[in-house]
């Protein structure tokens, strides 16, 4: 069962003094950020509270150098990916943050957005500011553009036409430059006013549905993914996890989706905030001067002329390496949330197609069925007389499904509102009567009756309905075959967030 106080910090009203609570919540941060061997940023009795436990926290730290390059089961998956994926484009220094901060619980990656002790933080990226209802973020890029900015590495899965092809070793120097920030970009805001800030990665582990729960059928799937960015831009995180939930401790065996078996579909997913990546020239990244470059290449624009042209004209852009093993990382040069957002439900996509029975969430289907409203009297028309069985083969064939009345129709034994009625027949709304011929000689009634069914042989049905705006019932038929309406997803732009 979700946590769901650690998870999205929902959890019962507390009494506790919020200044206390937020207190605890900074002794904690300290503790981390002392335990990784960062500058703290504590004073008065938290200071003294780290002083005490200094001993133990040199110890924590030096069992985390040697084990410097032990990864947690969710980076290691990644890591093996890029090592194998890469091949000989791998270069060096390509290996995911050893120690970053870890977002272990819902609430942190806010707190860490605005300086310990004020209410405001300002870069040239972002600026954030304390509320009453949390925190308020308002990223420099506050929209996203399509043209041009989806992006995918060759050697995977087939790359549609309305994506741009980048060669696998320019994918592998976009990744050796997310892994490497300038110092400005991994500032902690934390921690951005003190002597001795703190420049770290932050990382949150994400564990998306895939497939909900069928209850006494199917448990629920989740995938997980992995989430990094340099420590200014914290609060990106607090923005995911407040949507999909925080993971957990990514080192715990219990986050470990690999331990997992019947609830993790197999896939994992890693993300990677990049903004300085548009920075970057065309040249610099090995893309081919416009003599070299292929057909599809020029057309992209992976080439260059001039050797200063920026990588995709210096606009934001993603791009993202996959395959079918089920491992799928992506570099975001932007940070713009919703691009955050967005990339979490492109991931859930891809582990729904490689995992099967289940669909992004917004592609879905629908079986039709035309209605007729047939006012106060059904019968008198040709439609009832169609072409079809007859009661007595119906009864014939289907009579193990229902009770056969003498009068000529049958009562469904499983669903008592059905009713079985004969092809020919006549129905009368102001006398609540249905009538026919059985045999063609005497003629039978029975009462029209609303909460009933009627169903003739050919799959025809009829029902008693009340008017939703007025008084008044009317005879409602709906056809026996319908159109199966199916949409795999929707367009870009269709309003499907809305």
């Amino acid at each position: 069962m979700k946590n769901l106080e650690q998870s999205l910090g929902i959890g019962p009203v507390s009494d506790e003094n919020p200044d206390y609570a937020l207190q605890k919540l900074h002794v904690y941060i300290n503790l981390k950020l002392a335990s990784s061997g960062q500058p703290t940023c504590v004073t008065g009795e938290a200071a003294k509270f780290l002083d005490t436990a200094s001993d133990l926290l040199k110890s924590y730290r030096e069992k985390n150098r040697l084990l410097s390059n032990f990864r947690c089961p969710a980076d290691r998956r990644i890591q093996t990916f890029l090592n194998d994926y890469l091949g000989n484009h791998a270069g060096t220094g390509i290996e995911l943050p050893a120690n970053p901060f870890v977002l272990d619980r819902h609430g942190i990656a806010r707190e860490l957005s605005l300086p310990i002790g004020e209410d405001e933080f300002h870069s040239d990226i972002v600026s954030s500011y304390r509320v009453k209802q949390g925190v308020l973020h308002n990223p420099a890029s506050d929209r996203r553009t399509t043209e041009g900015s989806f992006h995918i590495a060759e050697g995977g899965l087939p790359i549609p036409g309305d994506k741009k092809s980048v060669p696998k070793h320019t994918f592998s120097k976009l990744l050796q430059h997310a892994l490497t920030p300038p110092d400005d970009l991994l500032t902690l805001p934390f921690s951005c006013n003190q002597p001795a800030p703190v420049r770290t990665f932050v990382s949150l582990l994400l564990r998306p549905i895939v497939c909900p729960e069928v209850p006494g059928h199917d448990a629920e799937k989740t995938m997980e993914i992995r989430f990094f960015a340099p420590g200014n831009l914290v609060s990106n995180l607090d923005f995911v996890e407040s949507i999909f939930g925080n993971g957990g401790n990514p080192n715990l065996a219990q986050s470990d989706a690999g331990l997992d078996v019947d609830h993790w579909t197999g896939h994992t997913g890693c993300v990677i905030l990049a903004p300085h990546l548009i920075n970057f020239s065309k040249k610099e990244l090995g893309l081919p001067h416009w003599d070299h470059a292929n057909e599809r290449q020029r057309k992209e624009g992976m080439c260059w002329k001039d050797p200063d042209e920026r990588y995709n004209n210096g606009q934001a852009f993603k791009i993202t390496a996959r395959d079918e093993r089920g491992v799928i990382v992506t570099l975001l040069a932007d940070n713009y949330y919703g691009y955050c957002k967005k990339e979490i439900k492109t991931q859930i996509s891809y582990s729904a197609n490689l995992y099967g029975l289940a669909e992004e969430e917004h592609a879905g289907g629908a079986l039709a069925f035309r209605c007729r409203n047939h006012g106060e009297e059904y019968g008198v028309d040709s439609l009832t007389r169609e072409e079809g069985y007859s009661f007595p083969e119906l009864a014939q064939k289907y009579g193990a499904l229902m009770e056969v009345q003498p009068e000529g129709y049958g009562i469904d034994k499983k669903f008592p509102d059905l009713i079985y009625v004969p092809q020919d027949l006549r129905m009368d709304l102001n006398t609540q009567t249905i009538t026919w011929k059985k045999d063609n000689a005497s003629l039978q009634t029975i009462r029209l009756q609303p909460g009933k069914t009627y169903m003739q042989p050919n799959g025809y049905h009829i029902e008693m309905k009340k008017h939703p705006g007025a008084p008044s019932w009317r005879l409602i038929g709906t056809d026996p075959e319908g159109t199966f309406c199916h949409k795999p997803s929707t367009v870009s732009g269709g309003g499907k967030s809305e």
